[in-house]
């Protein structure tokens, strides 16, 4: 019997990997994040239990497990996205390990890959930004030291900023300094899901967009040079003189 984290992707249902699809089919348990992932992708399955984790807390997901691994029964814990990211998993994990219930981890496209894919965009650009940080906005919960969003805004990289839509005002005001009034932002709600909107503009009005959209959560904030980038330079890996292993 194994627990097996999958990546459900960012909401299409054809953005999750076939391992993922196969495990949610063949598995007898399913608990799926409700709340993030859409019943489309659970489509096909014959599983004899389903059960939204969104209407349970910790204690109640690990009963579920432990009971299923009583049974000998394989479970597909069915979370939005990559489970690495902001999944919650790993408590998840620790507790399987105290209860010595095997796990698998099953990647997932990334909300920012949709994103991404969603505006056209290459994330890492030659002499433009060639990292992509990945964050959260320090709203209830505290970041550790270090993370605080000003800190991570001084590289000046591309950076995709997780549960911060409500903060957008607070967001803007401490990436200033750093990007510059003029720098490309883009809001994407709901990436790849039926009713995905998004806007894009420039730290001096975006929030004015977001507001008028309406944007209240389950969104997206993109913001780097990268974002409207005409000219740089062309990667080595393509370039007619450049030679490599596999093109002497």
């Amino acid at each position: 019997m194994t627990v097996y984290f999958i990546g459900a992707g960012p909401g299409d249902p054809e953005l999750i990997t076939v391992k993922g699809q196969r495990l949610i089919r063949s598995c007898p348990v399913i608990i799926y994040a409700g709340s993030l992932v859409p019943v489309a992708v659970l489509e096909g399955h014959g599983a004899s239990q389903v059960v939204n984790s969104a209407e349970l807390h910790l204690e109640q997901i690990i009963a579920l497990m432990k009971s299923a691994h009583a049974q000998s029964q394989d479970v597909a814990r069915v979370h939005s996205g990559d489970p690495s990211l902001y999944g919650a998993i790993g408590e998840q994990i620790r507790c399987l390990r105290e209860l010595q219930i095997p796990f698998e981890i099953i990647p997932g496209v990334t909300a920012t890959a949709a994103c991404a894919a969603l505006l056209e965009t290459e994330l890492t650009l030659p002499d433009i930004a060639q990292s992509v940080i990945l964050t959260r906005y320090a709203d209830t919960s505290p970041m550790p030291a270090g993370e605080a969003l000003a800190d991570l805004a001084r590289h000046g990289t591309t950076m995709a900023i997780h549960l911060g839509i409500k903060n957008i005002g607070r967001i803007v005001e401490e990436l200033l300094p750093h990007y510059g009034v003029d720098c490309p932002i883009a809001v994407v709600h709901r990436a790849s899901w039926p009713d995905q909107d998004w806007v894009r503009g420039t730290l001096a009005d975006i929030e004015a967009q977001v507001q008028a959209k309406g944007f209240r959560r389950t969104a997206l904030i993109v913001v780097g040079r990268v974002l409207a980038a005409d000219s740089f330079a062309e990667s080595a890996l393509y370039r007619a003189g450049h030679a490599h292993l596999y093109r002497p």
